[in-house]
């Protein structure tokens, strides 16, 4: 009898030269798309840790080429540097897992870690918003850059990953809530069942609206509008 394990090694060596291929397609893609900006060339402060670049995601592996930028449209990274403004005031800034991502690599996603509602068919509809530029997946950093106790790490799809935390922690309370109040008042909505996603409320002008609205309509996880919609009172009850 053939253990599974055994059967996983044989076919690691097809999925490496399928992940190297696709890789060297969409990288190429990638610096040919004139209408994407790197978000680091609009707000510098931001740090960049793209975790699909490494093997500290849901796959295991890294599904982005080394040396991938963090790429949205442009309207999306000045609403990033409102965002960045916003939280350098109180000490915080954006760290960014995850930006513009092609749709190759969407295609990897959904082969190696298909998680329902989480992460959308690359085939359904418009795919994943990444896909278009138009979201990011988002968290906080202290002065330093170093990352803050949030409710759950990047990738994380569990109960604990909602929008609205249902925790006991007054500091992840606090810190989700600040992300929230940044990102809500610069146009963003975000992601009922991951409260790290987060997309312009514009999407509409760049993305197919029938072809979104099927993969929508095919599932539970949809985009809303934030309830921290003010920057003004960073300290209001949710």
């Amino acid at each position: 009898m053939i253990s599974s394990r055994k059967v996983a090694r044989s076919r690691w060596p097809h999925f490496a030269s399928l992940l190297g291929t696709f890789i060297s397609v969409f990288a190429g893609k990638l610096a040919a798309n004139p209408d994407l900006v790197e978000i680091k060339s609009v707000a510098p402060s931001i740090v960049i840790e793209l975790r699909y670049a490494t093997p500290h995601n849901v796959t295991g592996r890294p599904i982005y080429p080394r040396g991938m930028r963090a790429m949205v449209l442009p309207s999306v990274a000045q609403q990033l540097a409102g965002a960045q403004k916003f939280l350098c005031q109180y000490g915080y800034g954006l760290k960014i897992w995850d930006a513009y991502r092609p749709k190759e690599a969407q295609v990897l996603l959904w082969q190696l870690a298909s998680k329902g509602d989480y992460i959308a068919d690359p085939e359904n509809g418009s795919g994943s918003m990444h896909s278009w530029g138009v979201s990011v997946d988002a968290t906080l950093v202290d002065a330093g850059g170093y990352s803050v106790k949030m409710p759950t790490d990047f990738d994380e799809f569990t109960p604990a990953a909602a929008m609205y935390y249902q925790g006991i922690d007054p500091l992840v309370r606090a810190h989700l809530r600040l992300l929230q109040l940044a990102m809500a008042g610069n146009d963003f909505y975000g992601f009922r069942i991951e409260w790290w996603h987060f997309t312009t409320a514009d999407w509409k002008k760049y993305v197919p609206y029938h072809e979104a609205k099927q993969s929508a309509d095919s599932s539970n996880a949809k985009t809303e509008k934030l309830k921290a919609a003010s920057q003004k009172n960073p300290n209001s009850k949710t």
